[in-house]
């Protein structure tokens, strides 16, 4: 069996994010820009409350990229970020020590832009004996064919793709377990697109749950 013939799991998976920064999305052309600053907090979210261990680096902070996107921030407070000069990641000591300290094999991997600051330590993590996922959706390139070449490297080198919702139900695998549920369903409500928008519906209209407004909906019923 090959590391990509079974699952990931909490206890030995571990994300990265490379680069969420102002200037990086900028020259973002093959993603809506609000789509994926979206699906990055939300894929980050479910990583926390499923305990993944993250790793946060940025290029050039105040000399170019600047700030890593609050939206990211927000979902892990005071949590050190990995300050690099180089594009690639993994010539970096401390980003290369971050993942060691992880105790991880299998890096989900999200970043900008997807045709550099992904690709290379994605390809250098697998000669490294990693197993690399590339979350598409969460990575951001300068234009649609550089987003797809890049893709096609890394699958030639051996990583995976795969998308932000499958992604974070891999975590959860089974609806069964109930430790994370409520929170999960709670965050795929809020950011979840149109699945979030099914979640709210089958829990308000089919089990009569209340509504997840602060504020709720009250429908004036006329008298007959």
């Amino acid at each position: 069996m090959t590391p990509y013939q079974k699952l990931y799991t909490p206890e030995d998976a571990a994300i990265v994010f490379i680069d969420h920064q102002p200037q990086m999305l900028f020259g973002v052309a093959n993603i809506d820009r609000a789509t994926l600053i979206n699906n990055v907090s939300l894929l980050a979210k479910v990583a926390k409350e499923f305990n993944v261990p993250t790793v946060l680096t940025a290029v050039e902070t105040e000399s170019f990229s600047g700030y890593i996107w609050p939206q990211l921030l927000d979902v892990f407070p005071g949590q050190p970020v990995v300050e690099r000069t180089s594009m690639n990641s993994w010539d970096d000591s401390g980003f290369r020590q971050a993942i060691e300290a992880t105790g991880r094999k299998n890096i989900i991997m999200t970043g900008l832009w997807t045709e550099v600051c992904v690709t290379w330590p994605t390809i250098e993590m697998l000669g490294a004996g990693y197993n690399v996922y590339v979350v598409e959706d969460c990575c951001g390139a300068t234009s649609q064919a550089a987003h797809d070449a890049a893709l096609s490297r890394m699958v030639q080198a051996g990583a995976v793709r795969l998308t932000t919702i499958p992604a974070l139900l891999e975590f959860q695998r089974d609806w069964k377990n109930r430790e994370h549920y409520d929170a999960l369903m709670g965050i795929l409500k809020q950011q979840a697109g149109a699945y979030g928008v099914g979640v709210e519906y089958a829990y308000t209209m089919v089990h009569k749950a209340p509504q997840s407004a602060k504020t709720p909906q009250v429908v004036p019923h006329k008298e007959h």
